[in-house]
């Protein structure tokens, strides 16, 4: 008699009742039946209409209870609705046509955003593809259910799914750091996709979209969103600052790898640290190289000098700073520091743009670092379908399927 409470509480039955239970073969099967003079709800309106017809028997898969396997059993009457025709009637636990409960599919799904499918199915005793289909119909719930109608601000990176340049494109909300679309490949098409299904309306809100100097990702931008601003991520460009500097520094290795004193030996990191983070040892070896009229030191003065760009409140003065910088890159005698100075001149108004919205792709390397978590913990996935299916999961804070009773 408890246990028919406890099925009748968990499950919020309205218009059935708990008919019997049984144990067959180690599995605990529960019969409902319709409430006797009850009417059925139609499952589009949510209306109590006339009983047109009642189908065969389903069987649903559902939460296991102390380890043991649990079905539900009832036979769904078809309303006969004059505004939605005829339909099968609301069954509090169903979802759809999937075979499984919809409290069964949400206990999956809360797992499966905090472990691999294949951890899951151990758990809970099912096979990975059960696994797949739950996580499926809570993405697909999920994806419907959102609203991104109050997104402003975005940003676009490119995360490596395997080895041989195979890549996906992630679009992140900047502002509540939730991923918003995921595609295959880091193409114009792969982001011309996004926008045709984030549609022309939410695409008229977006105030600012950073992204890095990928030329695919700018052209679609500045074709698709010429309004909003484009912001070039300041991440973005400090790497290829410390690329321009650690190139000096190769360049100069070689020329004195015939002299008998490794100057230069194991000092990479000297240079593309920040002064504060150097260890004792570290600032007196600087010291001592600063000393010395290598180009690596001109590098390394340079790269320290730009870091007051990104300090400026002002476009003027900031754009000021840029020139005079500019002008000492390009007479350094340096070629990466040219290459990088005459990168910036290039794209300097969507470089100016940074001091209008101060965004930057810190919440994207964020979550990309995530998502590369999301596939190292399932040992990577062999299609992307799965992995976006993952990717949504984990990382696109949809709502979850509405269910009778929370099992976890």
């Amino acid at each position: 008699m408890l246990l028919k409470s406890i099925i009748k509480l968990t499950l919020k039955l309205k218009s059935q009742v708990v008919k019997g239970i049984e144990m067959v073969e180690d599995e605990l099967h529960i019969h409902l039946l319709s409430r006797k003079g009850s009417f059925p709800i139609c499952s589009g309106c949510m209306k109590k209409r006339s009983t047109y017809d009642t189908l065969d028997e389903r069987r649903w898969k559902h939460v296991p209870l102390w380890g043991i396997p649990v079905y539900l059993y009832y036979r769904p009457r078809r309303a006969s609705c004059p505004e939605c025709g005829v339909t099968v009637e609301y069954m509090s636990w169903n979802h759809g046509k999937s075979r499984l409960s919809s409290a069964f599919i949400g206990y999956i799904g809360s797992w499966a955003r905090m472990l691999s499918w294949k951890e899951v199915a151990s758990l809970v005793g099912i096979h990975w593809n059960t696994v797949k289909t739950a996580v499926k119909h809570c993405v697909e719930y999920g994806l419907e259910q959102r609203d991104t109608s109050g997104v402003r601000f975005i940003g676009i990176d490119e995360l490596s799914r395997r080895k041989g340049h195979t890549y996906v494109t992630n679009v992140y909300d900047l502002e509540t750091g939730k991923l918003l679309w995921t595609g295959e490949g880091r193409e114009k098409a792969t982001l011309e996709r996004f926008f045709d299904e984030f549609g022309k309306e939410a695409t008229a809100k977006l105030k600012g979209i950073c992204c890095d100097l990928w030329r695919a990702y700018l052209d679609v931008v500045k074709a698709r969103a010429p309004h909003a601003y484009l912001v070039l991520d300041k991440f973005h460009i400090v790497r290829h600052l410390m690329e321009a500097v650690d190139s000096v520094r190769k360049e100069e290795v070689r020329e004195h790898s015939n002299e008998p004193i490794e100057l230069l030996k194991d000092t990479k990191y000297i240079f593309l640290k920040n002064p504060e983070n150097l260890t004792p040892d570290q600032e007196s070896r600087l010291s001592c190289l600063e000393k010395l009229n290598l180009k690596i030191t001109r590098a390394y003065l340079l790269k320290e000098s730009f870091r007051k760009f990104w300090e400026y409140s002002t476009i003027g003065n900031a754009k000021r700073f840029l020139k005079k910088w500019f002008w000492w890159a390009t007479h350094s005698r340096l070629k990466p520091f040219r290459d990088f100075a005459w990168m910036l001149r290039n794209h300097e108004q969507d470089l100016m743009n940074y001091f209008k919205f101060r965004i930057t792709t810190a919440v994207v390397e964020g979550y990309n670092r995530k998502a590369k978590v999301v596939s190292t913990r399932a040992y990577g996935y062999r299609t992307f379908s799965i992995f976006r299916l993952a990717l949504y999961h984990v990382l696109g804070g949809l709502p979850m399927p509405e269910v009778p009773h929370n099992f976890i």
